[in-house]
């Protein structure tokens, strides 16, 4: 009888490349962007085999959601900014739309 129970052959190529450390500990924004750069410069002047280039690719594209998410986070912040009656900056407690989205 033919088997088709795949799930026992591990997928090498889908984790080719990656830092799985990486995923659980989170990334300063400097560091994730000079990683990101630095994947960058390699896929723009390197010859490299596809699985090589899909792997930084998906790399550099869990970067730049590290430094997206790093982003609106102080972007956030510095809305939620405001000065006190003494002209102390605190932060103010952020009153988001019904949608619940920032525009």
């Amino acid at each position: 009888m033919f088997s088709t129970n795949f799930r026992s052959v591990p997928n090498v190529a889908r984790n080719a490349g990656q830092n799985t450390t990486a995923k659980t500990e989170p990334l300063p924004f400097e560091e994730a962007l000079e990683k990101l750069e630095s994947i960058v410069e390699a896929m723009e002047s390197q010859e490299l085999p596809l699985e090589s280039l899909l792997a930084k690719y998906e790399e550099g594209t869990r970067l730049a959601k590290v430094c997206q998410a790093k982003l609106d986070e102080a972007e956030l912040k510095i809305q939620q900014l405001e000065k006190s009656a003494g002209g102390e900056m605190t932060l103010k407690p952020l009153s988001l739309p019904e949608n619940g989205k920032m525009e």
